[in-house]
């Protein structure tokens, strides 16, 4: 495990270009396997949860060539394996559950030992996935703690309303959906930015999708997907990052290939803190704002807040990046997770800082902002976006601040620190 020493204080200014969102590189590579024709996937990210990936499916027969300076990934299944063999299915690899979909189009057998998913923000159900399959032909039978999932040769259309807007089960329907026979339908479906991005990797294959940015998809199969060369949009979730430290530490920061068009909700959210931000065609600009000020809402006796929730609410992922800088803005403001059981149990780590913040409950957290802060050695939880928050806060703080055990942000943003240091901060990696 590695740890982040910091020494803040500095302004961080400069231009810089995020990388591929890490949420569309997972469900795309595995989306690669509808088809046996190349495919050439640019501004591809360098993360240790796409590497694991990449090795399962080398292991499997699938040729690959990554140029990890250009950012380009090159992928041919033709050779892939038509069973898991032994093994079984990964279920212990992150992301590995959004295999499913594409595997169930290739192989008529597969086992799962029965597993229970998730990480420190909560459980990941697999039930959702396995309603998925079922509705579109798939047969699934538990037993001696084995999930077997038998599929026919080719699935048929069906149609699902989900409980929630699930993510990863959204991109299980639309992959296993775009080459069953006839019409396959999703209500209440996710909509994310990485949702948009398959969607789109696969109209460019060949598929029938209508509906993407909704909350209902319709997916005509076809028996064939095609090669494709397809760009990954850029990280918002990295965007905003950036954009919060140039308002957190004072400095000037441009970010290229900004997205602007997944940005109307998190510009709004920062204008609640009195940041706002400026676009040079898709370049977004934030500029020094001399204090960073909560605006009170215009009825008077309530707290600003700041609600989360699956897109198109402001992204439950990003909520973390917005508590950092309500802990430099001055004001009060409340914060509600309504997607993960367990999105606040970090906190205590950012209190270390001196951070005035109280839990209401495990979904609902006030920030009492502007208060003394001081350096700290704070331990990171397993949560990519809670840890950048400790980094950010820190960066802000002059002194020595030591973030321990912070390799999840690998796991999301490659080249990360180093990036962070071009545009002036003092911070580094130690083993």
């Amino acid at each position: 495990m590695s740890d982040l020493i910091v020494r803040g204080g500095n302004k961080l200014s400069g231009e810089i270009t995020p990388a591929g969102n890490k949420n569309s590189a997972l469900p795309i590579l595995c989306a690669s396997l509808l088809t046996n024709e190349d495919v050439i996937i640019k501004n591809f990210p360098d993360l240790t949860d796409v590497q694991k990936l990449i090795d399962l499916m080398i292991s499997m027969g699938s040729q690959i060539e990554w140029d990890k300076k250009k950012c380009i990934l090159k992928v041919n299944n033709s050779h892939f394996k038509d069973n898991l063999g032994n093994n079984g299915f990964p279920m212990g690899m992150r992301g590995a559950i959004l295999l499913i979909g594409p595997l169930v189009t290739r192989m008529q057998h597969i086992e799962v030992k029965k597993e229970i998913g998730g990480c420190s923000l909560g459980i990941r159900e697999l039930d959702p996935h396995l309603e998925v399959l079922n509705g579109l032909g798939v047969m699934t039978e538990e037993k001696d703690s084995i999930l077997t999932i038998n599929s026919p040769r080719r699935l048929s259309g069906g149609k699902l309303w989900q409980d929630y807007m699930s993510v990863t089960t959204t991109e299980n329907f639309i992959m296993a959906s775009s080459k069953a026979k006839g019409v396959s339908t999703m209500t209440n479906a996710a909509s994310e930015p990485h949702v948009q991005d398959l969607c789109n990797f696969l109209i460019s294959m060949g598929a029938k999708i209508s509906g993407v940015g909704t909350s209902t998809l319709e997916i005509t199969g076809v028996e064939e997907l095609h090669s494709t060369e397809f760009s990954i949009s850029s990280d918002h979730h990295e965007i905003t990052t950036l954009l919060a430290l140039g308002a957190m530490t004072g400095g000037e920061i441009r970010v290229n290939n900004a997205e602007p068009e997944f940005f109307p909700l998190i510009n709004k959210t920062f204008n609640k803190f009195g940041v706002q931000i400026e676009y040079e065609g898709d370049t977004a600009i934030v500029k020094p704002v001399s204090k960073l000020v909560i605006q009170e809402p215009y009825t008077k006796n309530m707290l600003q807040k700041i609600e989360a929730a699956p897109w198109p609410y402001f992204p439950a992922d990003l909520i973390q990046l917005m508590i950092a800088l309500a802990v430099k803005s001055e004001g009060n403001i409340m914060f509600w997770n309504k997607l993960y059981e367990g999105g606040f149990f970090w906190i205590q780590e950012m209190m270390k800082f001196g951070a005035h913040i109280v839990m209401c409950d495990p979904y609902r957290i006030i920030v009492f902002g502007d208060k003394p802060l001081s350096p700290a050695t704070v331990d990171s939880p397993n949560i990519i976006r809670a840890t950048v928050a400790l980094m950010m806060v820190a960066l802000t703080i002059k002194g020595e601040s030591l973030i321990r055990n912070a390799d999840s942000i690998k796991r999301a943003h490659p080249n990360f620190v180093e990036n962070l240091q071009k545009l002036g901060a003092d911070i580094a990696w130690i083993n």
